[in-house]
Formats: C-alpha cells, sequence, structure tokens
C-alpha cells in the first residue's frame, strides 16, 4: 500500500476575515444582549414567556461566543 503525503490542516475561513468576522458577530451579539436586557426590563412578570428568553439567551450566546473565537483568532492567540 501506498502511503500519501500527510495534508495540512487549514482553516475554512480565511485568515483576512477573522478581523470582520470578530466586530460583526460581537455587534449582532450585543445588540442581541441589548434587547434581552430591554425586553426584561419593560414586560410584566406575568407577560414574559420563557421560551422567547431561552431562544434569545442562546441566539446572543452563540453570537457573543464565536465573535469571541474569532477575535482571539485575529490578534494571534490559536485555540
Amino acid at each position: 500500500m501506498a502511503q500519501s503525503a500527510a495534508k495540512a490542516i487549514s482553516s475554512p475561513v480565511p485568515i483576512v476575515w477573522y478581523p470582520s468576522l470578530a466586530v460583526l458577530m460581537l455587534a449582532v451579539g450585543l445588540v442581541i444582549t441589548a434587547s434581552f436586557f430591554i425586553y426584561e426590563a419593560t414586560s410584566s412578570r406575568k407577560s414574559r414567556s420563557l421560551a422567547k428568553e431561552l431562544v434569545t439567551g442562546a441566539v446572543a450566546s452563540v453570537f457573543l461566543g464565536f465573535g469571541t473565537l474569532f477575535l482571539l483568532l485575529a490578534s494571534g492567540v490559536y485555540i
């Protein structure tokens, strides 16, 4: 059996996109987080929806998590 040369591992996202993706995802995550806090502050306890709170929190968490990842990658911290 012939062994093929090992391929180098490369990112599915071009490295030059890291700063733009970091800014975009962090901005979207912060806007969603702000809308979550506004919803919590302006709605009464009886009119709140647990499903809406969980979905909004999860979406904000995903955007902030990936934004933080791309920020670290853009600054040279490879994790």
